[in-house]
């Protein structure tokens, strides 16, 4: 007891030192990039996996140097980080998965297996007696649900008839995209009371949802039994680490569906010593931030590109926010194609080929415009950024 509670200590006085926007640990003197031949980019998207997600915190880089030099019990250092995170956003119970989606596939095998170790013994493979299916609006359907279908059979519904009528015996879950809240025709609260009024329990994917701050408990607070967020995008924790928070029952259930167990369909959704106390650590930095003094931060960056590319002929900028997830502020550039001879795919092709490489939201070229992404860019890059655009588009 007291080596834990030493251990416990240590973990608590990691420092937490002030940072701001996406200032970033020192770095190694050995370039491994530049070993291995792989271009750095400036990442002007946003937190998206295909590019490595967040810059962590420097105070989670160094909690996670910290915890390399120790062996722990890892199941014993599950309980202790799950229940700090679930103390600071005030949830029943916590856990940290390998990210968003093992957040998914563990909530919903929780759903469906409980704490039965016959079940979760035979899950998937082997479903007899539990229930199976999980219910998800159409308008709420998304690739990542993939982690549900795995697991379960999806039932798609519109309307509130339609999810009641499908209620039944076999039903596991009520399923519900958070950023698809505006398309589904059941919006948030209506959901949570029917899920309540036939005790059906109920899972949000809120993955990219922060900021804002609140978001992070607010979920909670309304009833949802589950919630799953991404670790590595705004919280700015391990890329390959997420949060599962929600009712104590079904993070007993969930944890006993993954590792350390060794017979558990989960076993492969590992998660070591260090992301566990990385994450917790994320945590604690993003809720010390001074999220009013960080936006105003990304407002400028926007302010910056609009004003470099206002003297570019044909070109317009509009400042904008996206709905729910990743609600940043971002910058949609378009041009008049009879003035600039340029698609908007060309115009990225040239950003990412030239130096340095330049990522701007994954498809907006698809809409004939370049999105740019202000919360993800470093100290000085928003100049760099706004001019290389401005010389593509001027050439054009």
């Amino acid at each position: 007891m007291s080596n834990r509670r030493s251990f416990l200590q240590f973990v608590g006085s990691l420092p937490l030192l002030g940072s701001l926007g996406c200032s970033v640990a020192k770095g190694p003197k050995r370039d491994y990039l530049k070993e291995l031949g792989v271009r750095p980019i400036i990442n002007a998207a946003g937190h998206y996996t295909m590019f490595t997600g967040s810059l962590m915190w420097p105070e989670t880089v160094e909690a996670i140097e910290a915890l390399s030099h120790h062996y722990v019990r890892i199941e014993e250092l599950h309980d202790a980080v799950g229940r700090r995170i679930a103390e600071m956003l005030g949830a029943e119970a916590a856990m940290v998965p390998s990210g968003c989606f093992a957040a998914l596939a563990l909530g919903t095998a929780a759903c469906i297996t409980g704490s039965n170790p016959d079940f979760i013994l035979r899950f998937p493979g082997d479903m007899t007696g539990m229930k199976n299916e999980v219910i998800i609006q159409k308008a709420h359907r998304f690739p990542y649900d993939h982690a549900i279908r795995n697991l379960s059979k999806l039932i798609q519904v519109e309307t509130r008839e339609q999810l009641e009528k499908a209620i039944n015996p076999k039903t596991a879950m009520l399923m519900f995209l958070n950023k698809a809240d505006p398309d589904g025709k059941v919006k948030m609260a209506e959901f949570i009371e029917i899920a309540k009024k036939h005790n059906i329990p109920t899972m949000n994917d809120a993955a990219a949802d922060v900021p804002p701050i609140e978001r992070l408990t607010q979920y909670i607070k309304m009833g949802f039994d589950l919630v799953a967020c991404s670790g590595g995008k705004g919280i700015r924790g391990p890329q390959s680490a997420g949060l599962l928070l929600g009712r104590k029952d079904l993070i007993k259930a969930a944890r006993l569906n993954t590792v350390p167990i060794s017979d558990t369909f989960g076993r492969g959704y590992k998660v070591n010593k260090e992301e566990l106390v990385g994450m917790m650590v994320a945590v604690e930095t993003y809720l010390k931030v001074d999220h009013k003094a960080e936006w105003e931060e990304w407002e400028t960056r926007i302010k910056t590109i609009s004003g470099t590319l206002a003297s570019v002929k044909g070109v317009t900028t509009e400042r904008f926010l996206p709905t729910i997830a990743n609600e940043t502020p971002h910058v949609r550039i378009s041009w008049d194609p009879a003035v600039i001879k340029l698609t908007a795919e060309q115009a990225q092709g040239k950003l990412r080929e030239g130096e340095p490489s330049i990522e701007c939201v994954p498809g907006s070229y698809k809409k004939g415009t370049l999105e740019v992404s202000a919360w993800t860019l470093l100290p000085g890059e928003a100049e760099t950024v706004a001019r290389r655009i401005k010389e593509v588009l001027t050439q054009a």
